[in-house]
């Protein structure tokens, strides 16, 4: 990876504790172990334009965990040593950071420029500053549509040239390309998918428990009801806290039951609040997870969901307090190290599809788009490699490997066109399957929605209403008084 890119910019950040990095985001982005985060691909005609055009600023704490919250990180400050290229993004622990400066700098290495990748764990407010201070980074990486879609109107974002745009449109499905796309002009190259409608589970668990993985929503439910009655493990563990981004999990639990109750167009118009938030379809599908979510069917780790950190639930899961755990391909960052995957062994941990409810196999995801902030034409070549397939399986083979090789997974994925599969871990190409198969396919809400919203309000209420504070109705109608006028 050549020398030490810390070595040659000064970077000011404070210590604080990170999750692992996983595929995208979350919110969406999402994860990442420390920001994970997680993937998926391809849906129907959605109408993605509307909430991309939402002046959006919520943090994708799936990809990137927040710091604690009585931590604020010191601005990250970039010192050029010369005419190289300097991209920053949320993903910072040492797999996915070490990853991305290795594929980076192996093409800068052949194109006769220097690539720096500078891991930011307060990426959120530091993009601000920067571009306030007039230093911006040559490139950011974008866990949230919304701030991309901020920043492009601002000026501050620049076009794609037509070249890297045409190649971005080869490489990448309509369906992710849609993202980076503000008022008809291409500004973001998608750079990795997270797939979130996954739930985790040992097969020999369910096995000698006498349980059948559920095809639909009702099947899913009613096993959750039998495995508490039979009162042995908990159905479910879940967790929410994340520090000042508590809340998130409820959001995305939420977010899969309104594409599975009331489908994708409903979806759109929640997030582009064409609907108030405190609509009965959301308030249902918001009611539906509390329902779901009681000290009979949870296993919380901390004592209480509240309480209990979002990734602190692989450990028990492969301990066997609880049977499953839904949460995006990202997460296996936070599957116990040494666990086997998918291999039929004894205590191996797989994923099996969320189940929907009216047949239409919905898939909800997040994901990361790279965009410049300057016209230089070494910057734009760099974002179309950033587009390709060469790209995706290069950071893939790298991180897998910072991950551990062997069978370790990686926490990556994209929706890269013409990727070879053989790159990843089987568990991982099934994820690649339910991405190529997905009909319809929704970026996480909360990424597309007002920052009070998405970032504020729909965290912080759903949390009281997951603490039992209020219920589904007020916490509802309390976030949609928190929507901008």
């Amino acid at each position: 990876m050549g020398e030490d890119p810390m070595r040659k910019h000064s970077i000011k950040l404070a210590a604080v504790p990170v999750a692992l990095a996983l595929v995208a985001g979350a919110c969406g982005s999402d994860g990442t172990a420390d920001d994970t985060d997680t993937t998926d691909a391809v849906a129907d005609e959605t109408d993605t334009t509307d909430a991309v055009t939402d002046d959006s600023v919520a943090e994708d704490t799936e990809t990137t965990e927040a710091p604690a919250a009585e931590e604020t990180p010191p601005p990250l400050e970039i010192e050029r040593t010369g005419d190289e290229i300097v991209v920053t993004g949320p993903e910072r622990d040492d797999s996915e950071a070490g990853a991305i400066q290795e594929v980076l700098g192996a093409w800068g290495e052949e194109n006769g420029v220097e690539v720096v990748y500078l891991g930011d764990a307060a990426w959120e407010t530091n993009i601000n500053t920067q571009i306030a201070g007039g230093n911006p980074p040559d490139v950011s990486i974008f866990p949230q549509p919304g701030k991309l879609a901020e920043f492009a109107r601002a000026g501050d974002v620049k076009p794609l040239s037509d070249a890297t745009a045409a190649a971005t449109a080869e490489n990448w499905p309509e369906q992710w390309t849609v993202f980076g796309n503000v008022d008809d002009v291409q500004y973001g190259v998608p750079v990795k998918a997270d797939l979130k409608s996954l739930v985790w589970y040992q097969p020999s668990a369910f096995e000698a428990a006498g349980y059948t993985v559920p095809e639909t929503f009702d099947e899913f439910t009613a096993l959750v009801t039998q495995i508490t009655e039979d009162g042995g493990p908990k159905a479910l563990c879940v967790g929410i806290e994340s520090g000042p981004a508590t809340g998130w999990t409820f959001t995305d639990w939420t977010e899969d039951m309104v594409l599975r109750q009331h489908g994708p167009d409903v979806y759109d118009q929640w997030v582009s609040h064409e609907i108030p938030f405190n609509d009965p379809q959301i308030v249902e599908s918001m009611q539906t997870v509390l329902d779901l979510w009681n000290e009979d069917t949870v296993f919380a780790s901390s004592g209480t969901i509240a309480a209990t950190a979002f990734q602190d639930n692989g450990q028990p899961l492969v301990d066997g307090q609880c049977f499953m755990h839904r949460q995006a391909s990202f997460y296996s960052a936070f599957i116990p190290e040494g666990t086997a995957f998918a291999d039929g062994s004894e205590g191996a941990v797989d994923v099996f599809y969320f189940p929907d409810i009216n047949g239409d196999a919905p898939v909800l995801g997040a994901g990361t788009l790279a965009a410049a902030f300057n016209d230089r034409p070494e910057v734009q070549e760099l974002l179309t490699y950033m587009s390709t397939a060469d790209y995706a399986e290069a950071r893939q083979v790298a991180q897998q490997e910072l991950k551990g090789g062997g069978t370790a997974l990686s926490g990556f994925l994209s929706a890269a066109n013409g990727q070879d599969p053989s790159v990843y871990q089987p568990l991982e190409q099934s994820f690649l399957d339910i991405l190529a198969e997905a009909q319809i396919i929704r970026f996480d809400a909360s990424d597309l929605m007002p920052a009070d919203v998405g970032a504020g309000a729909f965290w912080t209420e759903g949390t009281s209403a997951v603490n039992g504070d209020q219920d589904a109705q007020a916490a509802a109608d309390a976030i949609e008084a928190a929507w901008p006028a």
